[in-house]
């Protein structure tokens, strides 16, 4: 089962983001790819510019390699309909993991 860890802001800088997200958020992340019953996390995160995508592919590949065979992708939401498709596509997508998706309008 896919779960969604949705983060609804950071700041607007990609180093404060960042920080942010792994003081505040990434234990969640933890906590839910730990169940059991987890067999895949979409962490959904505010659209972003540029600056942003590093620390978002690194996420999503580190988490991926640590929590293998369990599937993790990041998603950059621009729209919720654009970000909804992403995600429904990464819930019947086995072979998708450690992917930084960045949704687009």
């Amino acid at each position: 089962m896919q779960v969604l860890l949705t983060v609804e802001s950071l700041p607007d800088s990609g180093i404060a983001a960042s920080a942010e997200f792994f003081g505040k958020h990434l234990e969640h992340a933890r906590i839910k790819l730990a169940d059991q019953g987890t067999t895949a996390l979409a962490i959904v995160l505010p659209a972003a510019d540029s600056a942003h995508d590093d620390w978002r592919r690194s996420l999503a590949a580190d988490l991926a390699r640590e929590y293998a065979p369990k599937r993790v992708n990041i998603v950059g939401v621009a729209s919720e309909s654009a970000a909804r498709g992403i995600i429904e596509y990464l819930e019947d997508a086995p072979g998708v993991t450690g992917q930084y998706c960045p949704a687009h309008e």
